[in-house]
């Protein structure tokens, strides 16, 4: 289970390592069925992101896989991948597992994709720290 200590946690990471590279995000996690938990805008992002880092922790746990994964796929030839309901195709979403068990999920918006997978990844690192 995924708890909003968690979440706040996980959210804090993600915040600091936007913030060391100066970079204005949104950052939304979800439960294990894609419900949010936490959210945070920091100050300047588009108010866009906030729909685009929530579907991206949703799809990185409804589907259990980085939202990398599907980003790839459209780049390299495949933009069916577009099309499937639910899913958002851009880096940035990554799925929160502990002990083997898929928790929840991070998602990120705000800059370059690449960006946006970088600070989820550090959020998700702060799962068990």
């Amino acid at each position: 289970m995924l708890t909003l200590e968690d979440a706040q946690r996980i959210t804090l990471a993600a915040r600091r390592a936007a913030a060391e590279n100066n970079w204005n995000v949104v950052i939304a996690v979800v439960d294990d069925g894609g419900h949010l938990i936490s959210l945070a805008r920091m100050d300047g992002t588009q108010k866009g992101s906030v729909r685009v880092a929530e579907q991206k922790a949703k799809t990185a746990i409804m589907f259990k896989r980085p939202t990398k994964v599907f980003e790839d796929m459209v780049l390299q030839g495949r933009p069916v991948m577009m099309t499937m309901q639910d899913a958002i195709c851009l880096e940035g979403g990554l799925p929160l597992i502990r002990h083997g068990v898929f928790v929840g999920a991070i998602g990120v918006s705000g800059v370059k994709s690449s960006e946006d997978g970088i600070v989820a990844a550090q959020g998700a690192a702060a799962l068990d720290a």
